[in-house]
């Protein structure tokens, strides 16, 4: 497993984020039973260079809290047998299955484990395991996805320790009051929230 973590930012994230992604990318592939050794690429960054990630790959001038950038593609999820036998899916020396690369902003990070009132740490674990899940074919575009989706990140951040049952009820439950005052469903929140930039910037389809 060959975890590749580019810090390139003056901004201090303030924990351990080494040791948090080194937990959460393994415990990904674990729980998709990934067959293969493999190798993911990790860029930590800022506002400013993350918005411009943004602005040349997705067309959104603005900054959002994470990127995803799958080497290949899946018509299933996590279905791997898609792979097999593709060279152009493994690394030509270490026969590790490539992943894609995953951009982060810290400085989202930060702000968004402020506003959700859980740790840096729950925060970083949770873009992380959201990213991991589109490198291998996850989406969330359709309600039945999104749903299968958020039920592999709450598994998989329960596993490690880093899922607080009780923020998640309180965060659930803030969004859907929210959602009523403004006549919306938590679906229609739930992407109102990423077309503005809140949530993940998933690029799927592109070679790194």
């Amino acid at each position: 497993m060959t975890i590749d973590i580019e810090y390139e930012t003056e901004t201090a994230f303030g924990i351990d984020y080494r040791a948090v992604i080194e937990r959460v990318v393994p415990a990904v592939l674990d729980s998709e039973k990934c067959p293969y050794e493999a190798q993911v690429s990790i860029l930590i960054t800022d506002n400013d260079a993350i918005r411009e990630i943004n602005c040349e790959q997705r067309g959104i001038d603005a900054p959002t809290d994470v990127l995803s950038f799958p080497a290949a593609e899946y018509d299933t999820p996590a279905d791997f047998e898609m792979v097999s036998g593709r060279i152009d899916c493994f690394h030509p020396e270490t026969g590790e299955l490539l992943l894609g690369d995953i951009v982060l902003s810290v400085e989202r990070v930060i702000s968004q484990a402020e506003e959700y009132g859980h740790s840096r740490e729950r925060e970083l674990g949770f873009l992380v395991a959201h990213s991991m899940l589109h490198l291998i074919g996850y989406d969330h575009m359709e309600e039945e996805e999104r749903a299968i989706m958020e039920q592999r990140q709450r598994e998989i951040l329960e596993g490690i320790g880093l899922k607080d049952e009780d923020q998640a009820k309180k965060d659930t439950v803030c969004g859907m009051r929210f959602a009523t005052a403004c006549g919306m469903s938590f679906w229609q929140l739930f992407r109102l929230r990423e077309e503005t930039g809140g949530g993940d910037g998933q690029c799927m389809g592109e070679t790194p």
